[in-house]
Order: structure tokens, then sequence, then C-alpha cells
């Protein structure tokens, strides 16, 4: 598959700081795959995000050593606004993603259009399909600063939606939002994934990792320290000896073979855990 993100040898220092952020990491980003991004806090996971949109070092300065590059490009030659047409940007918080200058959901999610100097017409196409593709419609009229924290979320993915990247960067978007507003948000991602976007999506909670990504990238203390197959590397135990979260039903499976019970591989979501262990019953009997 084609790489869209490569970087190489890239160790990134924020200004002031004597330690680096992010430490020789070489990695390729491939079009169309969903790539779940996890680790402790602290670990690199948002400086990787500011990295892929240029963020690093272009606004927050530092000192940056190794390649960025977006479509064979370095980061540091496209001009301003280039990037953000090709990388979209979701924040954790969505408060930090509302414009504040808009009275109402559908003006706001039409902002970044506007500013690209799209026409009227084509940006009424564009914010309408997007408000369906979100489930934001019935909001249309809504000041953005009324909603719940869910429902900001889903306009926040909207305003970058319609913009039209193919790549898309989600920073923890549901470290905010109760169960019901992270199950909306996910019934989002899940279409992108279906649409074959690039999503690199850095998420706390494991077990969504575990269901959407194609790969999975694990960081600690600003170094890359595992990647690849998420199958492979959600089932190796060794990482919870680095602090970073596991499947619960990808640990009950490694238990189990540890116990001697043949299972037929390693589970790491609810659906390949039902498989397995019916498996393993229907042939004990």
């Amino acid at each position: 598959m084609d790489c869209v993100i490569e970087l190489k040898n890239v160790t990134y220092s924020y200004p002031l700081t004597t330690v680096p952020a992010i430490k020789d990491l070489s990695v390729k980003i491939e079009k169309g795959k969903f790539y779940g991004v996890i680790g402790e806090n602290g670990s690199g996971k948002t400086t990787f995000c500011a990295l892929l949109r240029g963020f690093a070092p272009s606004f927050y300065k530092g000192d940056l050593s190794g390649e960025v590059l977006v479509e064979g490009r370095s980061t540091l030659e496209y001009g301003p606004g280039e990037l953000a047409s090709k990388i979209g940007f979701v924040f954790q918080n969505p408060f930090t993603q509302i414009s504040g200058v808009k009275d109402t959901v559908f003006e706001e999610v039409a902002y970044g259009l506007e500013n690209f100097g799209v026409p009227v017409d084509e940006i009424e196409r564009r914010v309408v399909e997007v408000m369906k593709l979100t489930d934001i419609e019935s909001l249309a009229e809504k000041n953005p600063f009324d909603l719940s924290g869910g429902q900001m979320q889903r306009v926040a993915l909207a305003s970058v939606l319609v913009i039209e990247p193919e790549i898309l960067v989600i920073d923890e978007p549901t470290s905010q939002l109760d169960p019901e507003g992270t199950e909306s948000v996910f019934k989002i991602i899940s279409k992108l994934k279906e649409k074959k976007k690039t999503v690199i999506l850095v998420e706390h909670k494991i077990d969504l990792i575990a269901e959407y990504a194609d790969e999975v990238l694990v960081f600690k203390d600003g170094s890359l320290v595992a990647a690849g197959d998420k199958q492979e590397i959600l089932s190796d135990m060794s990482l919870l000896e680095k602090g970073v979260a596991l499947p619960q039903v990808a640990i009950l499976g490694n238990t189990l073979k540890e116990e001697g019970i043949p299972l037929k591989y390693i589970p790491v979501t609810e659906k390949q855990a039902e498989e397995v262990f019916s498996e393993l019953i229907t042939g004990k009997e």
C-alpha cells in the first residue's frame, strides 16, 4: 500500500526542555489503514500527532532533527494552511476545536470551508452531507456551546470532515465523554474506517483500539517501543511491564494458555473471545 506519511529518525524537543519529547522515531503510515496509538500519559502520543500535522516545530517551535514527510514532502516545506487540507485534526477537548465566532452549528461546520474560499453552493452541499454523516442535523440551528460533550465532539468531527481530508489524526476524542457520548463518536469513526480513510487515533480505551485498529503504535518515554498488526501487539503480555494497557480478554486468554488450555489464538476483542471460547467448549463436548 502507498505510504502517505513517513517519519525518518525524528527527534523533537519543546523549547526550554532538556529531554526530547520524541526520540529517534522512524515509522510509516500507509494509505487507508487505521492506526491505534497507545501508551502511558506523557509517553509522546500528543507530540507525535503534532509532528504529523506540522505543528511541531512550526507552531510550538523547539528543535527538530530527522524528517517528517507527508506525501513525500517535508512538513517544513508546506505553506500556511496547506497541511490542513490534507490532514484533519480532532482535539481531545471539543471546546478547543469550536471557533467561538459562529452562533449556530451549521455555521460552525461551514467555517473552515469559508476560510478556504469554497463557493457558497458547495459549502451548503458539503455541510449538509457531513451533518448527516455525523448525525447532527437536528442541531443545525443550536449554538455550539449549548450542546452536550458528545454533541460538541461530533460537531468538532464534522468541522474537520467537511474539509474532506484523506488523513484524520484524532487525539483521545472520548477522554471527557460518558459511555453514550463515546458510542456516538465511535459510530462516526466506524464510518471513516468503512470509507478507507487513513486514521491515526490516540485512545486510552484499549477495547476500542482493539475493535477498530488495523495496526497499533506503542509509545513509552518518547520512543516507539512496539508497532505492528493489532493482533500481535495487543496480545503481547510483555507490554504490561511497560505500563501499557491490554484488553482484558487478551490477558484472560494468555492466562488460560499458560494453564495448558489449548486456545486457537489469543483473542483481543469480545467478538474474538466469544469465537475462541465457544470453539473450546464445543471441542470439549
